[in-house]
């Protein structure tokens, strides 16, 4: 068994933020590959369509202003696999369409850390009409030290003061995992959390991630007079802690509370912030809080301190918005950095209609119940669940067998509903770096419903798409396709296609007599 060493550090400089920004360098998007790194709670098409509802308000709000010359800039801190930001802008784009009313000009930025993820994006098939439209660009942008931003396909770069209209920020899942402090409150005093680290005498062959799950963290206090000194700028938060908090270990935020400050700096006119995480606001849930232990997930990840980034901004004349209600899987909350913030009616009137009512946390616990259950769920509540969560893809995999075991009693109507969100499901389909044969679900799934037209379509796209040898039953689903839409060379070519493969395919050789 291999010796362990132990080392000490400053909570924000212990080498876990070094093997956080090495693994993701190295994985680039295959990070989110099966769900490794947690995705699809703040990235599917429900929580999306909340964001796009709230930019669009901003939007209103803006040319209600009467500034509709400048483009609105919409930054993505952490944009990761990329699924959030392609779901908004498709989103926003069916607003904007809808609507037909004169709004500001937008671009949307997708910043991360990984340069393989930018390389990642400009490339993604789903994403090339957005930047050929010109509303999307992209740039790698450290949270820790940048101060301006190259983006890559216009080749601009933005710098401190440049633009006139508000930034507005979108950072899910990002406060909780880049650099933080951790400090701990006792006595009304202050101290700094040192952490002891202990990690295999080998833990230089180990990739990161490999390295994250084989340390062991414990912490050890010392006196840390900085936080309480006058000319420490986030005073006024900590001495707020030092008066209601007790024996408490705080995640201090004092990385993301200045990346906020150098991207506040790239416009005249403030920001507006869209977060959502594993974030707390409220104080009380701070109170006796023990120290933290990392999530890992390849990469880990923290608790946010919403409160402390909330009290800065507050402070500054900023209004916050997060639910009245606790939240249970993901915080969800703005803060308008912008003059006379009130003013922003159609933006906060979006919040309080998208997230505050009902919003991405309370969709995910009911999907959660829904993941359990859907097996006895009736085909018009399945319908139901789907259109609420935006034709998910993700949600049609899952339940795609299920709807054709009960598709012998569904109505034509629920039918044509079927058919109908799986037109909208593919018009906002994200393809993630592992494939999944949706166009043969869908394909397979209109065939049994005799759509034969678009069951065609669905289906030479799967075959096309595959690099595999095909099915000889989808090969011969594409020859029934063909014979009833009157295509009679392609159902024979398709029927001698399957029978090459499977020369007893009963169903095929039945077929082929029809052409004699």
């Amino acid at each position: 068994m291999a010796d362990n060493k132990q080392q000490r550090f400053r909570f924000s400089e212990a080498p876990i933020w070094d093997l956080q920004r090495t693994y993701y360098e190295e994985q680039g998007m295959n990070a989110w590959n099966n769900d490794q790194v947690p995705q699809y709670i703040t990235s599917n098409p429900m929580i999306a369509t909340a964001y796009a509802e709230m930019i669009f308000g901003f939007l209103q709000d803006r040319a209600g202003k009467g500034y509709i010359s400048e483009p609105v800039t919409i930054l993505e801190l952490g944009a990761g696999a990329g699924r959030l930001a392609f779901h908004v802008l498709h989103k926003l784009c069916e607003l904007r369409d809808f609507a037909g009313i004169v709004l500001p000009p937008f671009r949307y930025v997708m910043t991360d850390l990984a340069l393989k993820n930018v390389i990642g994006w400009k490339n993604h098939p789903a994403l090339q009409s957005y930047i050929q439209q010109g509303l999307l660009d992209f740039a790698r942008f450290d949270a820790v030290h940048d101060t301006e931003m190259n983006l890559v396909v216009s080749q601009i770069t933005i710098r401190p003061g440049d633009l006139k209209q508000p930034l507005l920020i979108v950072a899910n899942y990002f406060f909780d995992s880049i650099p933080q402090e951790l400090i701990y409150v006792g006595g009304g005093k202050i101290f700094e959390c040192d952490v002891l680290i202990e990690s295999p005498d080998n833990s230089n062959l180990l990739n990161a991630s490999e390295a994250l799950e084989q340390m062991t963290l414990n912490y050890e206090h010392r006196r840390a007079p900085r936080y309480e000194a006058e000319t420490y700028p986030y005073r006024d938060v900590i001495a707020l802690y030092q008066q209601e908090l007790e024996d408490s270990h705080i995640l201090f935020p004092e990385v993301g509370l200045t990346c906020l400050e150098r991207l506040n700096q790239l416009s005249q006119a403030g920001f507006l912030l869209l977060t959502a995480d594993k974030g707390d606001h409220r104080l009380d849930n701070w109170k006796f809080a023990e120290p933290p232990e990392l999530i890992l997930h390849g990469s880990f990840s923290l608790t946010a301190n919403y409160h402390a980034i909330q009290q800065v901004f507050e402070q500054k004349g900023a209004q916050t918005l997060f639910t009245t209600h606790h939240y249970k899987n993901i915080n969800v909350g703005s803060i308008f950095m912008l003059e006379q913030p009130l003013s922003y009616a159609n933006t906060r009137l979006a919040y309080r209609r998208c997230i505050e009512r009902f919003g991405p946390d309370e969709f995910f616990s009911m999907k959660e119940w829904v993941d359990l259950q859907f097996e006895t769920m009736g085909l018009h509540q399945i319908l139901a669940f789907w259109r609420l969560g935006g034709y998910d893809a993700e949600f049609f995999i899952q339940s795609a067998k299920h709807i054709s075991n009960l598709l012998p009693e569904a109505s034509d109507e629920e039918m044509l509903d079927i058919q109908r969100g799986i037109h909208i499901m593919w018009s906002s389909y994200y393809v993630m770096e592992q494939r999944y044969d949706l166009a043969l679900d869908a394909g397979l799934l209109l065939f049994e419903m005799d759509m034969y037209e678009d069951a065609k379509l669905f289906l030479e796209i799967s075959v096309h798409a595959d690099e595999d040898e095909p099915v000889p039953t989808v090969l011969y689903c594409l020859a029934i396709c063909s014979y009833e839409l009157g295509m009679e060379d392609e159902a024979l070519e398709y029927t001698r296609e399957a029978l090459v493969l499977e020369p007893e395919h009963e169903e095929a050789l039945e077929l082929l007599k029809c052409f004699e």
